[in-house]
């Protein structure tokens, strides 16, 4: 015997949120239930999951736009940076995620140092051009100048 739910969430194996699936009584009774990732196929559960998946699609569009916006306007910012370096050109320490974001904070963008994208520290003086997260799908590039103190 099958009972059909909707997920409220993803459940691996099983189905992404918003899906109509069938499943055994009693995995939905002891697991999917409790932990609120899904509800009874009702007509009125129906609707209501339908209005859920319309507001965090609005609220997903707006996101977006505000991080476009945001990449826009990062993509006009010029950071200079300045550290000792020995021959080479090459740094005594190195530039971080954490530096930039404080740089970015100074500048008046208040970014988190984990959405800063670095392969490794910078360790050179000169131009390098580092990549922000700012979205699952934006990405902002920064442009970003050591020199020496």
């Amino acid at each position: 015997m099958q009972m059909e739910v909707i997920l409220r969430e993803d459940v691996k194996d099983l189905g992404r949120a918003g899906a109509l699936v069938k499943v055994k009584p009693g995995y939905a009774r002891n697991f999917l239930f409790p932990n609120s990732l899904a509800f009874e196929a009702t007509p009125g559960n129906k609707k209501r999951i339908e209005n859920e998946q319309k507001a965090k699609a609005s609220r997903a569009q707006t996101e977006t736009a505000e991080a476009t916006a945001l990449a826009a306007r990062l993509a006009a910012v010029q950071l200079t940076l300045t550290a000792k370096a020995g021959e080479g050109d090459k740094l005594f320490g190195s530039i971080t995620t954490g530096d930039l974001a404080d740089a970015l904070a100074a500048k008046g963008f208040v970014i988190d140092k984990r959405k800063i994208e670095l392969d490794h520290p910078i360790k050179q003086l000169g131009f390098h051009s580092v990549s922000v997260r700012l979205h699952p799908d934006v990405h902002a590039e920064i442009k970003v100048t050591v020199e020496q103190a």
